[in-house]
């Protein structure tokens, strides 16, 4: 049965070599019950530490972990009524298919009838049915794991833990198995928590996406929320792929108007932005909302260096005149060649503002009539 999640100002340190590691800091977080929540992030930002603290194979140094009503803190992993899958496919070679799904509910005493019965259920469900009397060396990696997720299938958890189950499998295996696990999701009464450093598996597959940096919790928000508004310059560059172009703006106010000057760039604030709190500060705009041509209100020109065709759609990777990367996606680069200046323009709708220490102060979407007509391919 689905539990919620409340974990409270939950620290865990390291100490080796007489040198203490913080690899979680202060975390405090609601998990809905039912729901399937991605921890994603960069290496060493303490997703995995997070993940084995709930399974309760790590205890924290500080603070406290819920499961419904429950503290689970000091809790060992069998008296939590949790599955983990882990990023290595760990599977009993002697043992068939059947064995190595069932192999938990056997040492927890369930009848061979029912354990049979769960399991079937479970092939059905991972499309794996024929694959049941087979070795697991028989299997492609695929297959491998989605025998793993059935071993924590049949065992009807709480809560089911996630640890990087993909990473280790092809871009085809990975687009089938992100289908299968929303799909066993939707036939589970559990709550899913997932962790990943692949954010097209976090915005694909999650209700909520958990962004971490360096141990402490930098957003939360639906995956849509997440992209279309950002907290920071640190979780827009980190969610959405090409990341966001961001460029440093002198802050110039004149007549009563407030410009940013950029390198060949120059955007007035609408009036109703607030007042920007620095003579510096950095402006976003996502490539999918940078067109080819001088359409937008803010035009100017980028020197092309590399085209990335990826079939509807090009990625145009370019820099500005002071050499700052600037990247366009576009689907209009027909005749475009490496070396060359391409004209390009933006929306001021489409845009994020950032103060000097990274925090978001304004989002282009929230200000005047512009937004009304925004970028087709913005919803925000």
């Amino acid at each position: 049965m689905a539990t919620s999640i409340h974990i409270e100002s939950v620290t865990k340190e390291f100490r080796t070599l007489g040198n203490t590691h913080v690899a979680v800091d202060d975390l405090t977080l609601d998990i809905p019950e039912g729901s399937f929540t991605t921890f994603v992030g960069p290496s060493g930002c303490g997703k995995t530490t997070t993940l084995r603290m709930l399974a309760g194979l790590e205890t924290p140094t500080s603070g406290s972990i819920q499961f419904g009503e429950t503290d689970v803190t000091d809790l060992p992993p069998q008296e939590r009524n949790v599955s983990m899958v882990f990023q290595s496919i760990a599977l009993y070679p002697h043992m068939s298919v059947r064995e190595n799904i069932g192999y938990g509910l056997k040492i927890h005493g369930v009848s061979k009838a029912e354990r049979d019965e769960r399991i079937d259920e479970a092939a059905e469900v991972l499309q794996i049915e024929e694959q049941l009397e087979k070795m697991p060396a028989e299997l492609s990696g695929g297959q491998q794991q989605r025998v793993a997720l059935g071993g924590a299938f049949v065992q009807d958890p709480d809560v089911l833990l996630l640890d990087e189950p993909m990473s280790d499998l092809d871009a085809k295996l990975k687009s089938d198995l992100r289908v299968e696990i929303q799909r066993l999701h939707q036939e589970l009464d559990t709550t899913v928590v997932y962790v990943t450093h692949d954010q097209t598996e976090a915005m694909t597959m999650s209700d909520r996406v958990v962004l971490l940096r360096e141990g402490e919790l930098a957003q939360v928000d639906p995956p849509k929320q997440l992209f279309d508004y950002p907290n920071s310059d640190y979780v827009a560059q980190f969610i959405g792929m090409p990341s966001t172009n961001v460029i440093d703006c002198a802050v110039e106010t004149e007549s009563g108007v407030t410009t940013l000057r950029g390198p060949d760039i120059s955007v007035p604030l609408p009036d109703d932005v607030p007042s920007v709190p620095s003579d510096v500060v950095r402006l976003g705009i996502r490539p999918q909302y940078v067109d080819v041509g001088d359409a937008g209100e803010h035009a100017f020109t980028l020197d092309v260096e590399v085209i990335e065709t990826l079939g509807t759609e090009s990625v145009v990777h370019g820099r500005l005149a002071d050499g700052t990367t600037f990247d366009v996606v576009s689907s209009n680069v027909d005749g475009v060649a490496a070396g060359e200046q391409l004209a390009v323009s933006f929306d001021f709708a489409d845009v994020f503002i950032f103060d000097e220490t990274g925090e978001t102060i304004c989002f282009g979407a929230e200000h005047t009539s512009q937004a009304e007509s925004a970028h087709p391919g913005s919803s925000r």
